[in-house]
């Protein structure tokens, strides 16, 4: 327990400096390909280098550590990225590649019978550029190419950024990893959410990443005179649209592991004294399973469709968006949570309901991911917070994590 006090702490000191390499204002902003991006490498350099890995960079802006196996030996991928949201927390991803270091570093002197990857990549969050994930996307040979002439905000193409930044973007293609020889992939995140912190958990294993998928629904009545005409006579679209907000709550609460929200409500015409004419909303569905969530899509979209005949509303309702869940390596749990056990926690399992690096590196190597709890759950917020203690605890089953595994190929 005291190795893991110290190692808390020493976490704790990396992720002060770390954030302090922002832009200005609350929190910590660092966009991929920015002069921050740049400030921040030789911090991450020095930190894989004191664990004794050999670091370099990729076409990708990926930061690569490296310690080396027995010939022939298969290798390990660990990391998470550099890059934070606007005005976001100290913790979301950065802590990814601290944490993973400080393990490496603790078994400089001990052989593994693998290498080892330590790996920061550039742009996970997509809060630059529309699109994200470069970098695990590079290695699992999943990157569209057409993504390099999407622009930021003030209309620099994502190519131009990356060659600003002394990278080659045409050179990506050939960052694509041989799925043979790697082991597996393991990403270590705060959970954003209040589950391991409400039941008293430092530490938990992802069972899954979860899909997602996303519907636009227009409900249509008739706007018409707030003071004129009776109840019984309305066709009052937000009416609608409150019922259907409340069927939404209520599929989701009623079924375990699914999370379903609207998120964005437009009412026309929108003022004080008027019958809402049209109502514009949101459908997000999560799930760990796919058929869970496209089964609560198709039962909501049946109910939307109850609602506007029952009330004599026009319905318009698509889904705009889907992404299936990423499931973790059996396997790779089942050593994250030995480890855990090892080190004095139940080895909690749990889904996660955000999108990692983990869901691309899916499409190259097993995946696993080893969630940290944080104070009230709170993320991508300047109060985001890991008390050292809950790093510590980290660390040390990552130490165990590693020392127990044995070689595997993908």
């Amino acid at each position: 327990m005291h190795d893991a006090t110290n190692r808390g702490a020493e976490a704790a000191s990396w992720i002060d400096r770390l954030a302090k390499i922002s832009e200005p204002g609350p929190g910590v902003t660092r966009m991929p390909f920015s002069e921050e991006h740049r400030r921040v490498l030789p911090l991450l350099t020095e930190l894989m280098q004191a664990a004794g890995l050999d670091v370099t960079m990729d076409a990708a802006g990926t930061l690569i550590g490296r310690r080396d196996g027995p010939a022939g030996a298969p290798v390990l991928l660990m990391g998470s990225h550099q890059d934070s949201v606007r005005e976001g927390g100290a913790y979301d991803g950065i802590m990814g590649i601290v944490l993973p270091a400080l393990a490496l570093g603790a078994l400089r002197e001990r052989p593994l019978p693998f290498a080892v990857e330590l790996l920061a990549f550039a742009d996970e969050e997509g809060a630059r550029f529309p699109t994200a994930l470069m970098g695990p996307r590079a290695l699992a040979g999943s990157f569209d190419m057409a993504a390099l002439d999407l622009t930021d905000a003030d209309g620099i193409s994502l190519r131009r950024a990356m060659t600003d930044f002394g990278l080659d973007p045409d050179a990506l293609p050939g960052l694509r990893r041989d799925p043979a020889g790697i082991m597996g992939w393991i990403e270590c995140h705060i959970e954003q959410g209040p589950v391991l912190e409400a039941e008293g958990e430092a530490l938990g294993v992802v069972t899954a990443i979860c899909g997602i998928e996303r519907h636009s629904a227009r409900l249509t009545g008739e706007a018409a005179h707030a003071g004129t005409v009776p109840m019984a006579l309305r066709r009052d679209a937000l009416a609608g649209a409150a019922e259907l907000v409340t069927a939404v709550e209520a599929r989701a609460r009623a079924t375990e592991g699914l999370l379903a929200t609207v998120g964005a409500l437009r009412v026309q015409p929108g003022v004080v004294n008027a019958v809402p004419g049209a109502v514009d909303l949101t459908v997000e569905i999560r799930a760990p399973a796919d058929a869970l969530r496209e089964a609560a899509g198709a039962e909501l979209t049946a109910e939307a469709r109850r609602i506007a005949g029952a009330r004599g509303l026009g319905l318009e309702m698509s889904r705009t968006y889907a992404q299936p869940a990423t499931p973790c390596d059996p396997g790779l749990q089942d050593a994250l949570e030995a480890a855990i056990r090892a080190t004095g926690g139940a080895g909690r399992r749990l889904a996660s309901g955000a999108t990692h690096d983990s869901s691309a590196m899916a499409d190259l190597c097993p995946v696993a991911m080893l969630f940290l709890a944080c104070r009230d759950g709170i993320s991508h917020n300047p109060a985001e917070y890991c008390p050292p203690e809950v790093m510590g605890r980290a660390v040390a089953a990552l130490v165990e994590f590693l020392a127990r595994l044995a070689p595997r190929r993908g």
